[in-house]
């Protein structure tokens, strides 16, 4: 009777915990995405619940690397050169054979100095949270030993090592999340140009290369982003996009940790997607009403590493954190690209603005990571500075709404980029909240708190001494109660 009793008791208890996955949706219960089950159509998929971590980590980085990064022009440069670009035809014939080939590169894309703890240390200490890494571009070659990818990987050409293994298990270990970029079509893969050439009436490229790849690399490296690419030559039902992602979000070993960006077909960008891409380095500037993300590079001219990049190509420290800070401010994720060389290193130049950025989220971090959007983004008056705020129950359903009348904000971040030669900060938006006077305001890495005043609608905040400010690039005050 007692077994009978503890039996009854145990199925109430289950059935009572999944009683609170509501009809038509998925919740989050005790920190766990509940799922429910996804059909494969764009309307139900776009149901799902953006994953917690996404939009609580705000940084990653991107990481654009293969064949294309020996001759270093751009990861564009099979394309271009195939297309007749003079510049590229010049330099080849200058300095190659007449029959060499694009595949007469994979063999010199050795990695040898590719060390992936090295990675891994420098992406922590840059501040991300999570990393990107090009599993495939364009031109097909695949950085995994992909089973329809014969003797075009890296695993059997060129490094001969599992680069996407190697790097998840080293960025995991640091305890960073690992995620995967995968372009859908290939340039001159002949099957897809047989698709190609039949209107796309055929989808012998997409069941027989393409989706086998992806769910290898699901299956293989469990990311927990999949960032699409390459999708814009057709549209989505040819790929079979919704028919993917219902298997990612209800079958896959991730389907309660991946998010997924919005690059699925023709008519597909900025539509659907766990959070939106909508077009390269894509920073709108004001707060949009899904979660998105600002792909940047910091060579303002090329996504793959680039042998003729001067300094003055590349995006300065301040640069880089207008980026991030205006992207954030707005609802958005900030993702750092960066092309590592065909040896396997990261240019010195690189690595000193991923550090920057590092020593700068080590004082200013509590404005950035977990953080809201507020009611107002950039002030109304002073254009160099931008608003965040900290509630006490962040909307993650939601995560771009502003703040509701019954939040509970602890704190409000005013982030600005330029010291003004005054040391007197004059901002708008701040000063219907400072009003009351029951706030207080420190800026960050600093001790004591700030002096301000309110005249004619307009906060007057009186700075410290520069000299004496620790941060160096963009400074945060915050805002909370006494």
């Amino acid at each position: 009777m007692k077994i009978l009793l503890l039996c009854i008791l145990v199925l109430c208890s289950v059935v009572s915990s999944y009683s609170t996955v509501e009809s038509g949706e998925s919740r989050h219960i005790s920190g766990h995405l509940v799922s429910k089950k996804y059909s494969a159509d764009w309307k139900d998929l776009d149901t799902r619940p953006l994953p917690y971590w996404y939009d609580d980590a705000k940084i990653g980085i991107f990481l654009h690397w293969g064949v294309y990064s020996v001759i270093g022009f751009s990861e564009w440069f099979w394309s271009n050169w195939k297309g007749g670009d003079k510049k590229i035809t010049k330099f080849m014939k200058e300095h190659y054979p007449p029959d060499f080939t694009y595949q007469d590169f994979a063999p010199m894309f050795k990695a040898e100095f590719f060390d992936p703890s090295e990675w891994a240390d420098l992406f922590l200490k840059s501040g991300a949270r999570y990393i990107v890494l090009t599993s495939k571009h364009h031109d097909g070659f695949t950085m995994f030993p992909s089973h329809r990818s014969y003797s075009w990987n890296s695993y059997e050409v060129g490094p001969k090592r599992d680069i996407v293994g190697e790097l998840s298990t080293a960025v995991r270990a640091a305890g960073l999340k690992f995620g995967v970029y995968h372009s859908l079509y290939e340039w001159f893969n002949p099957i897809y140009e047989e698709d190609k050439k039949n209107n796309f009436t055929t989808r012998y490229y997409a069941e027989t290369k393409l989706w086998p790849d992806l769910k290898q690399l699901i299956n293989d490296y469990k990311p927990s982003v999949l960032w699409s690419d390459g999708d814009w030559e057709t549209y989505d039902t040819y790929w079979k996009s919704t028919d993917f992602l219902a298997w990612l979000y209800n079958e896959s070993p991730v389907k309660d940790e991946i998010v997924v960006n919005d690059r699925w077909g023709i008519g597909i960008p900025c539509k659907h997607g766990d959070f939106y891409n909508c077009a390269d380095r894509y920073n709108p500037g004001s707060l949009q009403n899904h979660k998105w993300e600002n792909a940047f590079t910091v060579d303002s001219r090329s996504w793959g590493f680039r042998k003729p990049m001067t300094l003055n190509d590349t995006l300065s420290t301040n640069q880089i954190l207008y980026q991030v800070v205006s992207t954030i401010s707005c609802g958005g994720n900030a993702l750092i690209n960066v092309g590592p060389t065909q040896d396997g290193t990261i240019s010195p130049i690189f690595q000193e603005r991923l550090l920057d950025l590092g020593n700068w989220l080590k004082i200013n971090g509590e404005a950035i990571y977990s953080t809201s959007p507020w009611l107002h983004q950039n002030d109304s008056l002073n254009q160099d500075v931008w608003y965040t705020c900290r509630k006490v129950k962040h909307s993650h359903r939601h995560p771009t709404a502003i703040p509701r009348d019954n939040d509970n904000i602890t704190a409000i971040y005013a982030i600005f980029l330029k010291w003004p030669t005054t040391n007197i900060l004059l901002l708008k938006d701040l000063s219907t909240y400072l009003h009351n006077g029951v706030y207080k305001i420190e800026l960050l890495g600093n001790e004591g708190l700030i002096n301000w005043n309110i005249k004619n609608g307009v906060t007057s905040i009186e700075l410290p001494d520069k000299a004496k400010v620790h941060s160096e690039n963009a400074w945060t005050l915050k805002m909370s109660l006494k």
